[in-house]
């Protein structure tokens, strides 16, 4: 929660300042009107609470996920005038996964289902990859405009730590190879100015084929959130 308040005052205080630069007459911005190599939006910083799709039977939440993720994206232009990019970049995301399947045993794996657990989280963290078609009615004055950016997203699993209290014990496992490595997944992010809204889906489920009951995978992530774009 430390880590989500120190999100939300960076970015307040970016969009004042952002603010305070569109009150200026354009004359005395320091960023030329007429500038035709401008770019945008190359930072971003993003919210989200995790939705677990194609459950397990008896798997539930009861709780917010929220997640994480930042990075850079380089902007490259492609018509005259400057509203239609392609981004590529690089980025980090941050998940904590809150629900009912506790992972009790590693080796054979042991997963139980508690609805009255003290706590059973799952940390995980990646490294990404997008590229992503943007679209904007921006001008280099100003930061208010209209955006729409989709595009895909490779992730690769960098740690995972599973943590779980209550009635069956206390059991702690990190970098279990029941979790899928990698994942390729598509998202959008739509909005005006400061906000907007935002989406992933990720093709490949969290676990490994035949880890949850003996069955083919489970548990596809879809992300919604918020973006925000700085510089």
């Amino acid at each position: 929660m430390k880590v989500f308040f120190s999100i939300l005052i960076l970015l307040v205080s970016v969009k004042t300042f952002s603010q305070a630069i569109d009150s200026l007459p354009a004359l005395d911005r320091t960023i030329k009107v007429t500038d035709p190599f401008y770019r945008e939006d190359q930072f971003y910083v993003g919210v989200t609470h995790t939705l677990m799709m194609k459950q397990p039977q008896n798997f539930s939440t009861n709780s917010i996920s929220i997640g994480t993720n930042f990075g850079f994206l380089r902007d490259f232009p492609i018509n005259k005038q400057r509203t239609v990019a392609i981004a590529p970049g690089v980025g980090f995301a941050f998940y904590n996964l809150r629900h009912n399947m506790a992972l009790i045993d590693n080796n054979p794996v042991t997963f139980e289902i508690d609805n009255d657990r003290e706590k059973n989280v799952q940390k995980l963290s990646y490294i990404e990859i997008p590229i992503e078609i943007r679209w904007r009615n921006s001008k280099v004055h100003s930061h208010k405009f209209w955006r729409v950016y989709t595009g895909i997203k490779y992730s690769y699993l960098l740690n995972s730590t599973s943590k779980y209290e209550g009635v069956l014990g206390n059991h702690s496992f990190k970098n279990s190879d029941l979790l899928s490595r990698s994942n390729l997944g598509v998202y959008i992010s739509a909005g005006f100015n400061t906000w907007n809204l935002y989406g992933y889906y990720g093709f490949k489920p969290l676990y490994n084929k035949n880890t949850i009951d003996g069955t083919a995978s489970h548990i596809n992530m879809l992300n919604v959130g918020l973006m925000f774009y700085i510089l």
